[in-house]
């Protein structure tokens, strides 16, 4: 487990380019949302590359922190922690004013029977989020479930395809970005919509649940056979990196990896380092929710961990007893129900 910690703190350091960038960035960082699944190693990544770079730029993370220890965990690698709920307008209020803004915050997994919260909270919360910080450079998170499903020949949508999304989650996800949109041009707030599909990482993603599949001898549905994916630690760069990229009217940015994955192609190579075989269920359908990221290459380059990488070290870490946050991302949900 040391070797495999040590490799992930080398695949997670900051890339040359992106100290150049952090350089550039004028201001501090608010992290808004730093509780989720990304948001703690974006958070590290984000101090690290300030500390790399010998610059003096404050990282601050905001969240509920309802798991005390995580506050703890982000404070001893030098994050400022804020414990705040962002609906309650009081404690918006009484954030500091920042010049750098990455929106995290938002609800998925949950909506079927609570989509009232999952509206007020990706549809509502921007705009209030907009306003406090209409001086900010700010990049929010979005989703390729904004996009409708499409052949898997198509090599995915890109940005200028017009949103259908499918199912209240991702209908709330782009009331996300309209009203962000509405706002970068009411107030002139150069903003990026970071439309991510999907991050991966040891301990959570679509390879790691594909891994514990092949592992454990389930059966995987491949009705959605085919995925987009980017190693966590490059989705953090471009998100970090993006703060030099918004503008007004607000730039929509697809990010993922540049393969339309097959899941069973994905499966198979577990099966060849477990040495089982995998189990399949169900056939293929021709659609899937796909995006174009090329946008993304262009201005970042390619992700540096490549799906080969993924593949072997999630290999590793599930085979070595590696953590997993055991959170699902039901990826293979075609009607859009979360």
């Amino acid at each position: 487990m040391k070797d495999l910690e040590k490799l992930e703190y080398e695949l997670l350091s900051p890339s040359d380019k992106l100290l150049q960038d952090m350089a550039k960035i004028k201001g501090d960082i608010l992290l808004l949302g730093i509780g989720g699944k990304m948001g703690p190693s974006m958070g590290k990544l984000a101090k690290r590359a300030v500390e790399e770079a010998g610059l003096n730029k404050r990282i601050i993370g905001v969240s509920r922190f309802s798991d005390g220890g995580l506050r703890d965990e982000l404070e001893s690698h030098g994050i400022e922690t804020i414990a705040a709920d962002l609906l309650n307008e009081d404690e918006l209020r009484k954030l500091p004013e920042v010049e750098n803004v990455l929106y995290l915050a938002g609800n998925k997994f949950g909506t079927t029977g609570k989509e009232a919260f999952t509206w007020a909270m990706n549809a509502y919360l921007p705009g209030r989020v907009a306003e406090k910080y209409s001086a900010s450079n700010i990049v929010a998170f979005s989703t390729g479930n904004v996009y409708p499903l499409v052949p898997v020949t198509s090599g995915g949508l890109s940005e200028e395809y017009p949103a259908s999304p499918v199912g209240e989650y991702g209908q709330s996800c782009l009331g996300r970005e309209r009203i962000f949109q509405y706002f970068s041009q009411k107030n002139n707030t150069p903003t990026l919509i970071y439309r991510l599909n999907y991050a991966v990482d040891f301990r959570y993603g679509v390879i790691l649940e594909i891994a514990k599949a092949v592992y454990e001898g389930r059966e995987i549905d491949l009705r959605t056979g085919n995925v987009n994916v980017i190693w966590q630690g490059d989705a953090n760069e471009i998100a970090l990196r993006s703060l030099l990229h918004c503008e007004s009217p607000a730039k929509i940015l697809n990010v993922s990896g540049p393969e339309t994955l097959s899941v069973q192609w994905v499966a198979e190579q577990f099966g060849q380092l477990f040495d089982k075989e995998p189990k399949f269920m169900h056939e293929a359908q021709p659609t899937a929710l796909l995006s174009n990221a090329s946008e993304a290459h262009k201005l970042f380059g390619y992700p540096r961990v490549t799906i080969r990488e993924i593949i072997d070290i999630t290999a590793l870490w599930l085979t070595e007893g590696g953590s997993t946050f055991g959170k699902a991302t039901h990826f293979q949900e075609r009607e859009g129900k979360f």
